[in-house]
Protein backbone atom coordinates (compact mmCIF):
# COMPACT_ATOMS: atom_id res chain seq x y z
CA UNK A 1 0.00 0.00 0.00
CA UNK A 2 1.72 3.61 -0.92
CA UNK A 3 2.02 5.73 2.00
CA UNK A 4 1.77 9.31 0.93
CA UNK A 5 2.64 12.19 3.49
CA UNK A 6 0.75 15.51 3.66
CA UNK A 7 2.28 18.70 4.21
CA UNK A 8 -0.14 21.54 4.71
CA UNK A 9 -0.50 24.32 7.86
CA UNK A 10 -4.11 23.69 7.77
CA UNK A 11 -5.92 20.96 9.75
CA UNK A 12 -9.11 21.28 7.11
CA UNK A 13 -7.03 20.80 4.06
CA UNK A 14 -5.07 17.89 5.51
CA UNK A 15 -8.64 16.38 6.82
CA UNK A 16 -9.96 16.45 3.11
CA UNK A 17 -7.10 15.30 1.40
CA UNK A 18 -6.41 12.60 3.92
CA UNK A 19 -10.04 10.88 3.90
CA UNK A 20 -10.09 11.31 -0.33
CA UNK A 21 -6.65 9.44 -0.06
CA UNK A 22 -7.73 6.90 2.36
CA UNK A 23 -10.88 6.01 0.75
CA UNK A 24 -8.84 4.90 -2.36
CA UNK A 25 -6.49 2.54 -0.54
CA UNK A 26 -3.55 5.04 0.12
CA UNK A 27 -2.08 5.36 3.64
CA UNK A 28 -1.36 8.81 4.71
CA UNK A 29 1.04 10.54 7.42
CA UNK A 30 0.90 14.70 7.79
CA UNK A 31 3.35 17.28 8.12
CA UNK A 32 1.97 20.60 9.77
CA UNK A 33 5.13 22.42 7.95
CA UNK A 34 8.38 22.58 5.88
CA UNK A 35 10.59 21.59 8.61
CA UNK A 36 8.36 18.83 10.09
CA UNK A 37 7.94 17.48 6.55
CA UNK A 38 11.84 17.29 6.54
CA UNK A 39 13.03 15.40 9.37
CA UNK A 40 9.14 13.31 8.84
CA UNK A 41 10.13 12.50 5.18
CA UNK A 42 13.88 10.75 6.70
CA UNK A 43 12.05 8.42 9.05
CA UNK A 44 9.00 7.06 7.17
CA UNK A 45 10.33 7.61 3.66
CA UNK A 46 6.85 7.81 1.83
CA UNK A 47 6.12 6.94 -2.03
CA UNK A 48 4.86 10.87 -2.82
CA UNK A 49 4.65 13.97 -0.88
CA UNK A 50 1.79 16.06 -1.22
CA UNK A 51 3.39 20.06 -0.98
CA UNK A 52 1.61 23.51 0.58
CA UNK A 53 3.18 26.56 -0.55
CA UNK A 54 2.14 28.83 1.96
CA UNK A 55 3.41 27.62 5.42
CA UNK A 56 4.77 29.40 8.49
CA UNK A 57 9.03 28.37 9.07
CA UNK A 58 10.37 26.59 5.95
CA UNK A 59 8.00 27.05 2.91
CA UNK A 60 6.90 24.39 0.34
CA UNK A 61 9.11 25.99 -1.87
CA UNK A 62 11.80 25.61 0.55
CA UNK A 63 11.24 22.09 1.80
CA UNK A 64 11.06 20.83 -1.54
CA UNK A 65 14.46 22.33 -2.51
CA UNK A 66 15.60 20.59 0.69
CA UNK A 67 14.16 17.18 -0.11
CA UNK A 68 15.79 16.99 -3.89
CA UNK A 69 19.42 18.12 -2.27
CA UNK A 70 19.40 15.32 0.27
CA UNK A 71 20.11 12.57 -0.93
CA UNK A 72 17.76 9.96 1.58
CA UNK A 73 14.91 11.67 0.05
CA UNK A 74 15.82 13.11 -3.33
CA UNK A 75 14.40 10.02 -4.98
CA UNK A 76 10.73 11.08 -3.03
CA UNK A 77 8.22 12.75 -5.98
CA UNK A 78 6.90 15.86 -4.72
CA UNK A 79 3.41 17.77 -6.08
CA UNK A 80 2.63 20.52 -5.01
CA UNK A 81 -0.62 21.38 -3.96
CA UNK A 82 -1.53 25.21 -3.37
CA UNK A 83 -3.47 28.32 -4.28
CA UNK A 84 -0.38 29.99 -5.99
CA UNK A 85 -1.93 29.89 -9.67
CA UNK A 86 0.55 32.63 -11.23
CA UNK A 87 2.52 30.54 -13.94
CA UNK A 88 5.96 31.85 -12.15
CA UNK A 89 4.99 29.81 -9.00
CA UNK A 90 4.53 26.51 -11.19
CA UNK A 91 8.02 27.26 -13.56
CA UNK A 92 9.68 27.99 -9.67
CA UNK A 93 7.75 25.05 -8.05
CA UNK A 94 8.90 22.44 -10.63
CA UNK A 95 12.62 24.68 -10.14
CA UNK A 96 12.76 23.71 -6.97
CA UNK A 97 12.36 19.62 -7.78
CA UNK A 98 8.79 18.91 -7.89
CA UNK A 99 7.47 16.34 -10.27
CA UNK A 100 3.86 18.36 -11.05
CA UNK A 101 2.08 21.57 -9.80
CA UNK A 102 -1.91 21.57 -9.08
CA UNK A 103 -3.85 24.64 -8.04
CA UNK A 104 -6.10 24.37 -4.40
CA UNK A 105 -8.89 23.71 -4.36
CA UNK A 106 -8.17 19.91 -5.84
CA UNK A 107 -10.86 18.01 -6.94
CA UNK A 108 -11.23 14.08 -5.03
CA UNK A 109 -11.31 12.61 -8.12
CA UNK A 110 -7.88 14.84 -9.08
CA UNK A 111 -6.40 14.07 -6.44
CA UNK A 112 -6.77 10.53 -6.13
CA UNK A 113 -5.55 9.98 -10.23
CA UNK A 114 -2.40 12.47 -9.75
CA UNK A 115 -1.40 10.38 -6.59
CA UNK A 116 -1.44 6.63 -8.23
CA UNK A 117 0.08 8.72 -11.55
CA UNK A 118 2.71 9.89 -9.93
CA UNK A 119 3.34 6.60 -7.89
CA UNK A 120 3.33 4.59 -10.60
CA UNK A 121 5.84 6.45 -12.62
CA UNK A 122 8.22 6.47 -9.67
CA UNK A 123 7.79 2.91 -9.47
CA UNK A 124 6.08 3.00 -6.15
CA UNK A 125 4.11 0.36 -4.16
CA UNK A 126 0.92 2.09 -6.41
CA UNK A 127 -2.11 1.45 -3.61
Amino acid sequence: MALVMIVDDSPTEVHVMKTALEKHGFETVSAADGSECLSLAREVRPDLILMDVVMPKVNGFQATRKLNQDPQTRSIPVVMITTKRQATDRIWGMRQGAVDYLVKPVAEAELVAKAQEVIARAGGSGG
